[in-house]
């Protein structure tokens, strides 16, 4: 039973098929959709159907709903699916890539005028949209009905045109060219151009002019030969009007192509500033992401162990860097707690890799304000003060060998001959044939002598 109802279900999804394409062979794109997609609802897995129905998109101008039908369908089938030539025909050409980022972009950008009441600006939008691809239907629509609320009955009904062109189906474009049409004839109770020139009507004058088909009602004359002199005066007011019509649009015109250029740049501006904007709120996205996985991965050891608080610590330094990176105190307070002698070799790779871009930017002043506390410390006789920061500052430098110097003379000061016999001995090791290790070699051997 279930695979009686299955089958036919299959059956009924092919002749949504089949309907949909014999549809779509006269470009009735809107039946064939339709069709389609009743197709798909009664079975997910028809293919073919699924693949004509991403070409009528992509027809449309709507690519991404295009390439979202492949990818189902490249899921639904990975072997033999002509889906892989059509994903591969816009994935292989990066100008045909570019022109799709930039229409959905500025369609986008049209639309958003659009709500704000600035519909010159969207138009002017719209028109850079149908120069990347002029087959995008809903830019075609938008700029129609543009065109209707701004009262340009001519270009909306070109506009409309375009679409059936496109997509004999449409319904909406149908709509928008009975609304153009009614208007152009104000007072003609809704009658078509067409419709008034078929009439033969001798009480009217029929001309072409380029494409349009100019209908003016026949004025008979009310002069007569004894009004000739009315005559001649109407004429010459006539002559000053007609002047004054021909120079009048000339300036109207010439003020409007300037407005539009002025409105032209101000959107070029606006673009450039747009994507910018964009750039760096991508660039902020990035930064708050990494910031957000290392903080996570820290949270996940917090408490566990020293290495925890030294990765806190040192992602509270990093923060203190990208917000202030001249705040070299607060820096110095935030790294308190890292100490890579008592944290080892426990340290993972990526909190090496952080901690030693850090001291590539702020190692050396760190390093500095650590020697110079450290040392007036030392010279205060106050050892384990003097201990605490020049271990700091060694750790932040390790090639200044007169901080690992007086840190071996202050863990001599304060008794602490193990450690001091440790430091002299990286001075000597790791400074030879200087006067700091032979200070040093001293050092050593007057505590050997003395049997600490």
């Amino acid at each position: 039973m279930a695979t009686s109802i299955y089958k036919k279900l299959v059956s009924l999804s092919n002749v949504f098929y089949n309907e949909g394409l014999e549809k779509a062979t006269v470009r009735d794109l809107t039946g064939a959709m339709e069709s389609l997609h009743q197709s798909l609802k009664l079975d997910k897995n028809n293919i073919n159907a699924r693949n004509l129905l991403g070409l009528i998109y992509y027809e449309t101008g709507e690519v991404v709903a295009a390439l979202s039908e492949w990818v189902i369908s490249k899921n639904l089938k990975p072997d033999d699916n002509i889906a892989d030539e059509y994903m591969d025909m816009v994935r292989n050409s990066p100008s045909k890539l570019e022109d799709i980022n930039q229409t959905i972009k500025k369609f986008n950008i049209a639309l958003n005028y659009c709500r704000q009441d600035s519909l010159d600006l969207a138009v002017i939008q719209l028109k850079k949209v149908l120069s990347f691809n002029s087959g995008f239907i809903k830019a075609h629509l938008l700029l129609a009905l543009l065109y209707l609320q701004a009262g340009n009955w001519d270009r909306a009904k070109v506009e409309a045109k375009k679409v059936l062109k496109l997509d004999t189906g449409n319904t909406l474009a149908r709509r928008y060219l009975k609304e153009a049409d009614s208007m152009l004839l104000p007072g003609e109770s809704g009658k078509l151009v067409s419709d008034i020139a078929a009439t033969g009507n001798d009480d009217i004058i029929r001309y072409n002019s380029g494409n349009e088909m100019i209908i003016q009602p026949l004025k008979k004359s009310a002069l007569t030969r004894t009004g000739s002199i009315w005559g001649i005066v109407l004429g010459i007011v006539l002559g000053i009007a007609a002047s004054c019509f021909l120079i009048l649009p000339q300036r109207i015109e010439s003020i409007t192509a300037g407005n539009k250029e002025k409105i032209a740049k101000i959107s070029e501006e606006s673009d450039s500033k747009s994507a910018r904007i964009v750039e760096l709120e991508q660039k902020i996205a990035s930064m708050d992401k990494k910031m957000n996985e290392l903080q996570s991965q820290v949270d996940s050891y917090e408490g566990v162990d020293s290495t925890s608080a030294s990765m806190n610590s040192l992602m509270k330094a990093v923060d203190c860097y990208e917000k202030d990176s001249s705040d070299i105190e607060g820096i110095a307070e935030a790294l308190g707690n890292v100490d890579l002698e008592v944290i080892g070799d426990s340290t993972s790779p990526e909190f090496m890799a952080l901690y030693d871009t850090l001291m590539s930017k702020v190692g050396p002043q760190l390093a500095t304000s650590y020697y110079n506390t450290g040392y007036d410390a030392y010279k205060a006789k106050k050892y384990d003060e003097a201990i605490a920061n020049l271990s700091k500052a060694y750790q932040y430098d390790n090639t200044n060998v007169n901080t690992l110097y007086y840190l071996a003379n202050s863990y001599y000061e304060n008794k602490e001959y193990d450690k001091a016999k440790e430091k002299y001995d990286a001075v000597i090791t790791e400074f030879p044939n200087t006067k700091t290790a032979s200070a040093a070699e001293t050092k050593l051997a007057e505590i050997n002598n003395s049997g600490n």
